[in-house]
């Protein structure tokens, strides 16, 4: 597997691990500056959280959350970034309790779930970690820590990306020396089946049961090919100013 990844901070564009990252990002210069420099007529908080896979920790990210959004809010951007390939159910579960996408209302089997239409403000707490399933055949886990809350201005953007790993490099399970674009759907039990363009041409399966490799936890489950949303690479606010003074 690939090496701890690093991420971009949304504000600066340095580097750091996801340990450091969440260092860095209270302490931020440029954050700070930016924060200070945000005006309006009306106040409400934000909810700073660290989202990772609980099983590989290459794939992370830090979103900040006005917590006046809901749990659904939450539930649609991991399923934007990260998840959504066949329209699979979901859940949280925050201090024992349950909130599903589609939540069962029968309690037969014990306390039912709840809907994801409950304000982050109103379930969680700085502090806490609670878990993330999505699809629960081929379940992809995360975990979410409340990393901080803060008192700040309202801004149009209900949910922002802080930082966001880097995409893994994998090799070439076939020539080993080539960066890998494809995965096979059964590579978690073969221990191969990682390809680079040039093998796949010369590969005897068809190229139809290779799935794209992409910035994910989900990478080579289910049908799973990638973000229509999200690029893989995320782009901090200096290289976007980079990128459009270059024009």
């Amino acid at each position: 597997m690939a090496k701890r990844t690093k991420g971009k901070c949304k504000y600066c564009g340095k580097e750091y691990t996801m340990s450091y990252m969440n260092r860095h990002l209270s302490a931020c210069e440029e954050r700070r500056k930016q924060l200070t420099a945000q005006t309006g007529s009306k106040r409400c908080g934000y909810f700073q959280l660290a989202v990772y896979s609980k099983y590989d920790r290459d794939y992370w990210m830090f979103i900040e959350v006005r917590d006046t959004a809901t749990l659904k809010d939450v539930d649609s951007f991991l399923r934007d970034i990260w998840l959504e390939c066949c329209g699979h159910l979901s859940a949280f579960t925050i201090d024992g309790i349950r909130y599903d996408v589609q939540p069962d209302t029968d309690s037969f089997w014990g306390i039912p779930a709840r809907s994801m239409n409950y304000k982050l403000k109103s379930v969680l707490e700085k502090g806490m970690t609670i878990e993330y399933e999505y699809d629960f055949g081929s379940t992809t886990e995360l975990m979410i820590t409340v990393v901080n809350h803060r008192p700040g201005y309202w801004q149009k953007d209900k949910l922002i990306i802080l930082s966001r790993n880097n995409p893994p490099v994998f090799i070439c399970d076939e020539c080993g020396e080539k960066a890998a674009v494809f995965i096979s759907g059964e590579y978690d039990w073969t221990g191969k089946g990682l390809l680079c363009e040039d093998c796949i041409k010369k590969s005897e399966f068809d190229e139809e049961m290779f799935l794209d490799i992409c910035n994910s936890p989900r990478v080579g489950v289910c049908g799973y090919n990638g973000s229509d949303i999200y690029p893989d690479q995320f782009v901090s606010d200096l290289d976007k100013e980079t990128l459009k003074n270059s024009k």
